[in-house]
């Protein structure tokens, strides 16, 4: 009995060193926006060819839901667009843009989020974890996914539009006693940086179509904005009324 006793104890404490020294760990595939990335572009443009960069709207959706804009995000971005020098001043989403000058690039994002964490295929796992008494939770590995989506529209002062867009996806797996909010954060931090690092270089590839004396102003000096409603991102199913014919009991 002495001996059972002393055999499953040290098993346990083998399995709990394992499960300690191995179950914490977790690693990051991110998954580049394309496959081959586009040349590194350097320029040299005066400071007073720099126009100003106006935020005008900003969309998320998550899975396909729209969400409220992530101000996190928004930091981001316009971290990004910094970085490239490309314009003399940023101004985020409501901010206050009448003393720019006439001569200004207005922006337009889009992000879109997928989240996957497998749930059916953790909770099955989960399940062979909790029978083997968590001896197997260092061999069995989860996953979860997270991809986005941006797309940057610029209209220039003349009212010509460019678009851009990158795509970047990853997955962090881990273990069940690796699974921490840091993990997600981490995987959407370093997707995030792969995809507007792309966003950033198709941009920067455009850089003399951005400056003051690429086109002059429209002849006209009022400009005109389209006032129009959003469009569902999906149209609802029509519901048809099927008249039910009664009958009364007899």
């Amino acid at each position: 009995m002495t001996r059972h006793l002393f055999h499953w104890t040290m098993l346990g404490l083998v399995g709990l060193m394992t499960t300690t020294t191995v179950g914490c760990t977790r690693w990051i595939d991110v998954i580049p926006s394309t496959t081959s990335r586009l040349e590194s572009v350097t320029q040299t443009i005066f400071n007073n060819e720099r126009v100003p960069f106006v935020m005008d709207g900003f969309r998320m959706t998550q899975n396909g839901a729209p969400q409220n804009p992530s101000t996190e995000v928004e930091h981001r971005i316009l971290n990004s667009v910094q970085e490239t020098r490309l314009f003399s001043t940023l101004v985020p989403l409501g901010g206050n843009a009448a003393s720019l000058g006439d001569k200004a690039v207005t922006a337009r994002i889009t992000f879109d989020e997928t989240i996957d964490p497998h749930s059916g295929e953790t909770a099955w796992k989960g399940f062979i974890i909790g029978a083997s008494m968590f001896l197997l939770s260092p061999m069995i590995e989860l996953n979860y996914d997270y991809a986005a989506q941006a797309s940057l529209e610029l209209e220039r002062w003349d009212g010509q539009v460019k678009r851009y867009e990158a795509r970047s996806a990853g997955t962090v797996h881990y273990t069940v006693f690796g699974a921490t909010p840091i993990m997600i954060g981490e995987l959407k931090g370093q997707v995030t940086e792969a995809c507007l690092t792309e966003l950033m270089d198709q941009l920067v590839q455009d850089t003399n179509f951005y400056v003051a004396s690429s086109t002059p102003l429209p002849d006209s000096p009022i400009l005109t904005v389209t006032v129009k409603a959003r469009k569902p991102l999906h149209t609802p199913a029509t519901l048809s009324v099927v008249p039910i014919p009664t009958a009364l009991a007899p």
